[in-house]
């Protein structure tokens, strides 16, 4: 198994900065891909952004130029620096891993438990 944990998130006015950190932790175990994906109240979860372990980024188009995803393949972490935040940006925030457990064959994801940004006007 491989444990997912967020930390950073919190309420922060228009136009400020939010920085999310993640970890996962576990055994024999190799990870894919990292990413952060979100949840506004009363809608889907979509994604942020993911990097995969050669370091490849993908953003969605309205956070593209206002967050960066930084990853750490030796520590398994991934952060989201967060900028410009606006009030659409608010939601619980959710770190996904896809991992693959030994023999590393077959994927799996792991999701975080969460942690909430509120950004207000």
């Amino acid at each position: 198994q491989v444990q997912v944990v967020e930390s950073g998130g919190g309420l922060v006015q228009a136009g400020g900065s939010l920085r999310l950190s993640c970890a996962a932790s576990g055994s024999a175990f190799r990870i894919d891909a990292m990413g952060w994906y979100r949840q506004a109240a009363g809608k889907q979860r979509e994604l942020v952004a993911t990097v995969n372990s050669d370091g490849i980024t993908n953003y969605a188009d309205s956070m593209k130029g206002r967050f960066n995803i930084f990853r750490d393949n030796a520590k398994n972490t991934v952060a989201l620096q967060m900028t410009s935040l606006k009030p659409e940006d608010t939601g619980v925030y959710y770190c996904h891993a896809r991992v693959r457990l030994w023999p590393f064959i077959s994927v799996h994801d792991s999701w975080g438990q969460g942690t909430q940004v509120t950004v207000v006007s």
